[in-house]
């Protein structure tokens, strides 16, 4: 009897041991993520080529329109949208099942104001067009401008035209001014004799104020029924964002290739040196982003105080109720979840 539970021992030791040789059976959570072409929003790439979240089965979707991915998010066809700050009172006032979890990046001089000849201040465009992206942060930004320079933020006539379309209006006389990101503006400047730069994020006041950013935004059911899936997301570019600072080289050329842009252009945003400051793009760590959202001791970088994510819903809200996009303000907790970054801090998490 000794012998056969012996040998029956053996076989069951055996069996393990071929089991694990084989290597681990279950399956990486998905987790589908989209985004715009935008070099903030690359180290998913990063995450993704270096394996930095074998838990995790990361899908990256470049969706350019982000009311798309709002709406696919609601679908249940999306877990994660990276895109600019200010869309969360928009959402909560339609009912969208999702919430800005972190702040991701900071406008560090990459978005600029720029005017066609002639235009040299803010009562120069008074009645005239400008061109920005309607209900996002260009829009905004240009009417906090106008204000902060005497004129009326509808002095103006906004137009929805971006990107490459503004290019073209701005070269063809269609604006006298538009919001541009890079590497728009910089172009912009090239090919347009006289154009001038009336504005730009990199002055001590936007960063302060910390309006013109990029978040990144999770589903309530993310958030609340696959939590420790959300945690391993949220972990997973924070570990992308450290490994850039320790590799900006080879990490700009990763998210050159996830984004299929130039590298001399995602270096013209983020920069070559891994530390935010030489380029247009500063890219929150995961520390700044926790006490951006007052979730762990300290103060965020620029003079930024600690929990500022409540001040940016309130002042993007009430822009949103001058502009007709929402009828009222709500209260931040209804579009604002730091529940993960405060967990991922109280674990010893420091990114």
């Amino acid at each position: 009897m000794t012998n056969k539970l012996l040998k029956s021992a053996s076989r069951c030791i055996a069996a393990i041991a071929l089991a694990g040789a084989a290597g681990p059976t279950w399956a990486a959570e998905s987790v589908k993520i989209a985004g715009f072409t935008w070099p903030g929003y690359g180290f998913w790439h990063i995450a993704i080529e270096k394996g930095l979240a074998p838990e995790l089965d990361i899908d990256y979707q470049t969706i350019e329109d982000p009311y798309e991915s709002f709406n696919l998010v609601a679908a249940g066809q999306l877990d994660v949208v990276s895109s600019t700050a200010e869309f969360t009172p928009v959402g909560v006032e339609r009912g969208l099942p999702v919430k800005l979890v972190a702040f991701g990046n900071l406008s560090y001089g990459t978005d600029k104001i720029v005017a066609g000849p002639g235009i040299e201040n803010a009562a120069d465009l008074a009645g005239k067009e400008v061109a920005v992206l309607e209900g996002g942060l260009a829009q905004i930004y240009v009417a906090m401008w106008l204000e902060q320079n005497g004129q009326p933020y509808d002095s103006v006539t906004y137009r929805n035209i971006i990107a490459d379309d503004a290019f073209a209006a701005m070269i063809g006389g269609g604006v006298a001014a538009s919001e541009f990101w890079e590497p728009y503006g910089t172009n912009t400047l090239k090919a347009l004799e006289g154009a001038s730069v009336l504005a730009q994020s990199k002055d001590p006041y936007w960063l302060q104020s910390g309006v013109i950013a990029d978040g990144h935004y999770m589903s309530d059911s993310l958030i609340n029924d696959r939590r420790d899936v959300a945690l391993l997301t949220m972990k997973a570019m924070y570990d992308a964002i450290a490994w850039w600072k320790q590799n900006p080289d080879e990490g700009n050329r990763i998210i050159a290739g996830g984004m299929s842009m130039s590298v001399a252009d995602v270096e013209l945003v983020i920069g070559k040196d891994g530390t935010g400051l030489d380029g247009g793009l500063y890219v929150y760590d995961f520390m700044e982003a926790a006490q951006f959202c007052g979730s762990a001791p300290g103060n965020p970088p620029f003079d930024q105080k600690n929990g500022q994510i409540n001040d940016h819903w309130n002042l993007v809200s009430d822009w949103w109720v001058k502009f007709n996009l929402i009828e009222a303000a709500a209260p931040p907790e209804t579009g604002i979840d730091c529940s993960l970054h405060k967990e991922l801090y109280d674990s010893g998490y420091r990114g």
